[in-house]
């Protein structure tokens, strides 16, 4: 059960990441990127393929993210002079023909140079090597830190909403006290189970429980900056131009420039979970880089909401929770095959989507005036 909880904690980590790129690129900006995948294919390529040439882990994962942020200059050059829908167009492409040149070309692993469809394997990983017991109550200490943290910004968000007391607001703050309750709640349960299961697999030292204190404090610290940066004036900038972008053009700002910013930063963030995503998988193919992903991470961006980026981390804790709980649940109900299952599993996180655009279409968390749905 330990081990099963630390690796749900990775999965979920690693596209919260990837969730956060996307949704500064559409949420915080507008940009309608489906080919999202592209990024986290080439973080996790150059991570590995570096790392196999002798180059250091950290430094190796740095140079996939910049990888990952040119690829978002190139389309940001070729494409945001056009209309919108050409930037959608143009991703889905390019998240295809990297898969397939990878998968098409020979890669240079270590002294040799093996066909891309036979993957990459046997790399390092972070953390692998078992460190003495000083190393590791220290390991554990970050990870206490990290949940007080955890703990403390929850309390702060789940606190008194700042409205103003007429009627309407009253039942704003109804609503809005409730919803943060209940999330601050889910995420307190949450992070408690992973803080035991992440306690006892580094005392008794599991490489994936290095893995998983690795990605979180990466995770923590993206987060944090992020929102330091769409609070700022940068961050403003990003978002009158989502709602109409002819305006910060009559303020005398470069729209184009800093839509290519916001490429470039998501495409780099990406390119960060890819490198994490490589290290968790400990041998990657091109397959596992299938579009489904960049839709995965749409689902996670939609269902929190928007221009939220607690509410990605809530989409993303949301459609890991389900993965897991249909696997081992709903074999015990409905009577149907593995090929089968999958599909239902499919059909019913649609389904769950469909009564959300309808009921909430601005997602759990996201605000109706901020939504980019439909723009």
């Amino acid at each position: 059960m330990v081990d099963y909880l630390i690796f749900l904690a990775i999965s979920t980590a690693i596209f919260a990441l990837f969730g956060l790129g996307l949704n500064l690129q559409w949420g915080f900006t507008g940009l309608i990127n489906f080919g999202h995948i592209a990024f986290m294919t080439l973080g996790a390529y150059t991570t590995v393929l570096l790392s196999l040439k002798g180059v250091p882990l950290l430094l190796s994962a740095m140079i996939g993210a910049i990888v990952a942020a040119i690829l978002g200059l190139v389309i940001g050059l070729a494409t945001l002079r056009l209309r919108e829908d050409y930037l959608s167009i143009v991703t889905v492409g390019v998240g295809e023909l990297i898969r397939l040149v990878v998968n098409n070309q020979e890669l240079p692993v270590g002294d040799t140079w093996i066909a891309g469809a036979f993957g990459v394997q046997s790399y390092t990983i972070p953390l692998s090597t078992t460190p003495n017991l000083f190393v590791r109550l220290v390991m554990i200490g970050l990870l206490t830190l990290l949940m007080l943290i955890t703990c403390f910004c929850l309390w702060r968000w789940v606190g008194p909403s700042r409205l103003s007391p007429n009627a309407e607001a009253k039942i704003r703050y109804k609503i809005e006290s409730t919803s943060r309750l209940i999330v601050g709640l889910i995420f307190g349960i949450l992070a408690t189970a992973i803080y035991v299961s992440g306690v006892i697999g580094l005392y008794n030292y599991n490489p994936k429980a290095g893995l998983m204190l690795l990605v979180l404090l990466v995770l923590a610290f993206v987060f944090w900056r992020l929102q330091i940066l769409v609070r700022s004036p940068w961050g403003r900038v990003l978002k009158a131009i989502r709602e109409d972008e002819e305006i910060p053009k009559a303020m005398g700002k470069n729209v184009f420039w800093y839509k290519v910013q916001s490429l470039m930063l998501g495409g780099a963030i990406a390119g960060v979970a890819g490198a994490f995503f490589a290290w968790q998988l400990s041998a990657i193919y091109p397959d596992n880089f299938q579009p489904q992903l960049t839709f995965d991470a749409w689902i996670m961006v939609i269902l929190g909401g928007s221009g939220n980026n607690i509410g990605t981390l809530l989409g993303a804790v949301i459609y890991f929770a389900y993965d897991a709980i249909t696997r081992e649940v709903l074999p015990k109900i409905v009577p149907l095959d593995e090929a089968r299952l999958g599909a239902f599993r499919v059909m019913v996180i649609g389904l769950i989507l469909m009564v959300l655009m309808i009921w909430r279409p601005q997602g759990i968390l996201g605000k109706k005036e901020e939504l980019t749905l439909g723009k």
